[in-house]
């Protein structure tokens, strides 16, 4: 059992809430879980609730059902999505609706369902549910995303356990990963956290790099142009309103975009990407004027090509992220097999759709300004992790200037 438990899964609740999400008196909340992880969505509501949130609504999912579904219902389903769910999701937009989401689904919950009715469904479901997602990235209300251990996930990072022994083994992963010691001052130590990455951000902005060179011993060799006016974010994020949130719970990263038309060359990825309940394993892109052109992996690569498939913006970069190497979660020498964990373990890139607020004024243009001024659009996003030890990045100003920006696979400022 994990020492002191009930203490630390408490404070997990307050900080997901109060500072992930930030939940104001009078806002609603969409509350997306697994049913394995219903201890900590309690939790979690329960503190909303007690914040003064005017509703919670609960968007339980059942992974044991999602997989028997794409085995053996009717291939219908997957080309129609519901008219009920599209007006929730369009509601919960007009509501302004806050959301968070707890995580724990196992990595490999789809392998060997038919590739292309997750590919299907996908499509299906992003193109229906757009204005939320839409609305989600460009930061109009707060959300944010925290985890909870399941037992095929724990025996998946933790295979040399079973059970119980493997989820409280993740479970103190994840406790250490996200500053919590039980000790009530998770909140604390997660603002001073926060105001660290941002400070590091300003600088990053202050560069105003035009174009940013990777290069590793792995053969990746790539160089990114960044768009005018191009804005670096971390640690926490705002509302229109100037509501602080923090979308990830843990988070290490620095962000922005790229411009969608200006990547070149070739990147490896760095670790296995968890995609759509299957494993991609040792893989890389090639780009050319910002297009992949070509992926190779030893291991999922069809699950790959359909993801970059989905649609055309699918095919092009939309975030650039900088993680030291030398990370909480890259210390902790655990492969986690998820997004939320892994990508703050490492640089990352993600193809599909961009974060508007990334430009100047982005969140204010429609789709066709947005593509304008670089950015990319899709209805896909997808991190996978190019940062190892030897990573070095190289950033070039405006005026020419050459700037290391990442030595040795950490920061070099």
């Amino acid at each position: 059992m994990v020492p002191n438990f009930k203490e630390k899964l408490e404070e997990y609740a307050h900080l997901l809430v109060e500072v992930g999400l930030n939940i104001q008196p009078g806002q609603m909340v969409n509350l997306a879980a697994p049913v394995e992880c219903a201890p900590l969505a309690r939790l979690c509501a329960q503190v909303a609730l007690d914040r003064g949130a005017k509703d919670v609504i609960m968007d339980w999912r059942d992974d044991f059902i999602v997989r028997e579904r794409y085995l053996k219902a009717d291939s219908q389903v997957f080309e129609e999505f519901p008219h009920y769910l599209k007006e929730k999701y369009e509601w919960l937009v007009q509501e302004g609706c806050t959301a968070l989401s707890i995580i724990g689904s196992d990595p490999e919950m789809l392998r060997g369902v038919d590739s292309t009715r997750i590919q299907t469904w996908q499509r299906v479901q992003g193109e229906n549910t757009r204005m939320w997602h839409d609305s989600l990235s460009a930061n109009r209300f707060q959300w944010s995303i925290g985890a909870h251990p399941t037992k095929a996930w724990a025996e998946k990072v933790f295979p040399d356990k079973k059970g119980e022994e493997a989820i409280d083994a993740l479970w103190e992963a994840i406790f250490s990963v996200c500053r919590i010691t039980g000790d009530g001052k998770a909140v604390e130590r997660w603002r001073d956290h926060v105001d660290a990455t941002a400070r590091r951000a300003k600088l990053l902005n202050e560069y105003n790099f035009k174009t940013l060179h990777y290069t590793n011993s792995l053969g990746t060799d790539l160089t990114i142009t960044l768009p005018d006016n191009h804005v670096w974010m971390g640690g926490s994020e705002d509302t229109p309103r100037g509501v602080e949130f923090v979308a990830n719970m843990p988070t290490e990263e620095i962000f922005t975009a790229p411009r969608w038309d200006g990547v070149n060359g070739r990147v490896y990825a760095a670790m296995p990407l968890a995609l759509n309940g299957n494993l991609v394993k040792n893989f890389y892109m090639d780009f050319e004027n910002g297009k992949i052109v070509n992926v190779h992996a030893e291991e999922g690569e069809e699950y790959l090509r359909h993801s970059v498939g989905m649609d055309e913006g699918s095919s092009y970069l939309g975030e650039v992220a900088l993680v030291p190497y030398d990370s909480p979660i890259r210390n902790s020498g655990i492969l986690f097999y998820n997004t939320l964990f892994d990508e703050n373990a490492s640089c990352h890139l993600a193809f599909g759709s961009a974060y508007p607020n990334c430009v100047k004024g982005g969140e204010d243009l429609d789709e066709a300004g947005q593509k304008a001024v670089g950015l990319n659009q899709s209805m896909n996003h997808v991190d996978f992790m190019v940062g190892t030890k030897d990573l070095s990045i190289v950033g070039t100003t405006q005026d020419g200037k050459e700037i290391p920006v990442f030595v040795d696979g950490n920061f070099a400022f």
